[in-house]
């Protein structure tokens, strides 16, 4: 099968400036994961890198938005720490070579991203 490839759509968007460039860089991170499913000692290195660099951007990410919603919504921060843990649990203790192929790493991690992405722009078209 192939990896999951994933362009930025304008429907990702959710009007704030420092969020949107951020789901950019994360759907281009997963891209770059999809260049390098390909195997090889060097890309399989390349890519151990480039999942570590996704897991940071990620985090980082996530900080942003707590604080963006911490001045806004209450509830909806209860919902973004779950989904937050819910990524530090899976990329921690699941989603990792020992227990998938890079490929489907990045299949899920695209996915994941995607869903994050897409649920981040229905939550801010309904506020």
């Amino acid at each position: 099968t192939m990896p999951t490839r994933l362009p930025w759509e304008p429907r990702f968007g959710v009007g704030h400036e420092l969020v949107d460039a951020q789901h950019r860089e994360m759907l281009d991170q997963c891209n770059r994961l999809a260049d390098l499913c390909a195997g090889g000692d060097e890309a399989d290195r390349q890519f151990d890198q480039a999942f570590e660099q996704l897991r940071t951007l990620a985090r980082a990410h996530f900080e942003v938005e707590a604080a963006l919603l911490a001045e806004r919504d209450e509830a909806a921060l209860e919902d973004h720490a779950a989904e937050c843990e819910e990524f530090d649990y899976l990329v921690d203790e699941i989603v990792t070579t020992d227990n998938f192929s890079r490929l489907e790493l990045q299949r899920f991690l695209a996915l994941w991203c995607l869903g994050h992405i897409s649920g981040a722009a229905r939550l801010a078209e309904a506020a």
